[in-house]
């Protein structure tokens, strides 16, 4: 059987969904990104994988977050996304912004792993060989690496860009004054870090309490949220035990030990807020992320279609009033 063609939605960029710049930049993302850093490996189906990447696409989301290890297992993310890249996305490559990084464990040695110059250059061209493109709009290094030179990185991420394998560089998970430095390196050389990504979420406003948010902002780069959900915490997935087939039964990143009674009775009063407000506590935690307008876009994981247009139901109402953000206050501190 021949499969069809696939013809995206017409009206996707009419569909509801917005786009915030990247900083000082022309970078113009969807509130609500599509990260494949899990439910896209070698563990899904490819049809389940080009189901949901079709959808998003169809619902305005031009924006695909990867990385060389995502998975499991490593590598296969991108493969998945190559796959259907070539039978689907090709004629849409110009829609697309396409992001990659390196930094953590990949391959066996040395090399497979930190930010060296030979680590760096051979995963991003490793990376483009796996997701069939000739380049991605943007590439991360994923983490600072304590050992090796700042410079030796950074330079890394310039010459990369020279090379044209990638548009434009960005920063994950770097700490305040590492960043600040790695802002005036790349600036230096005419290639500025335009993105920022950090784990932020309700449960984990670090990147607010440290500056982070506010430096990018003042360095005009935007910044990007991964993690919104707390890894499903941000759900009602737990509000009555640890459902057998969720990620934290599975004994993931997200351990049962993560649930305490004091994590519940945090999840439950949100819960209650949400619903107030007649939203999901999925819903209300998005929407908490897009209220503020440094934050350039969310990324968001989906196992199914039907999760993923439930995320998109945040941005009907990004909206808080003084009275909400109180109450949100005052149920984190229990």
């Amino acid at each position: 059987m021949i499969e069809p063609i696939y013809r995206p939605a017409e009206d996707r960029y009419q569909s509801g969904m917005k786009y915030r710049r990247a900083g000082r930049s022309g970078i113009l993302l969807p509130e609500i990104s599509l990260g494949l850093w899990h439910n896209f490996g070698d563990v899904d189906t490819l049809s389940g994988s080009k189901r949901k990447l079709h959808h998003a696409f169809d619902r305005g989301i031009t924006h695909f977050d990867l990385a060389n290890n995502y998975g499991p297992s490593d590598g296969s993310a991108e493969e998945t996304f190559g796959q259907i890249m070539k039978s689907s996305f090709a004629p849409y490559r110009d829609e697309l912004f396409i992001s990659t990084k390196a930094g953590h464990d990949m391959w066996p040695g040395p090399y497979g792993t930190w930010g060296s110059r030979k680590s760096l250059m051979a995963s991003i061209d490793q990376s483009l060989r796996r997701m069939n493109v000739e380049y991605v709009d943007i590439f991360y290094s994923h983490r600072y690496d304590p050992e090796t030179p700042l410079e030796e990185t950074m330079q890394a991420l310039v010459d990369i860009v020279r090379q044209g394998k990638a548009l434009y560089v960005g920063l994950s998970k770097y700490p305040y004054d590492v960043a600040g430095r790695a802002y005036q390196y790349l600036h230096e050389h005419d290639v500025p870090c335009l993105l920022y990504q950090g784990r932020y979420n309700l449960f984990n406003q670090a990147p607010a309490q440290e500056h982070i948010l506010e430096q990018a902002h003042e360095q005009g780069a935007g910044f990007i949220a991964f993690s919104p959900l707390a890894q499903g915490l941000l759900t009602s997935k737990y509000l009555k035990g640890i459902p057998k087939d969720s990620r934290m039964a599975r004994g993931g990143f997200l351990k049962p030990d993560a649930l305490t009674p004091e994590v519940l009775a945090r999840i439950e009063a949100l819960n209650d807020i949400a619903l107030r407000r007649g939203q999901t506590l999925a819903e209300m935690a998005l929407a908490w992320l897009l209220k503020d307008e440094t934050v350039t876009s969310v990324i968001v994981g989906a196992s199914s279609v039907e999760q993923l247009d439930d995320n998109l139901k945040a941005l009907q109402n990004t909206n808080f009033s003084e009275e909400e953000l109180k109450e949100i206050d005052e149920a984190l501190s229990k």
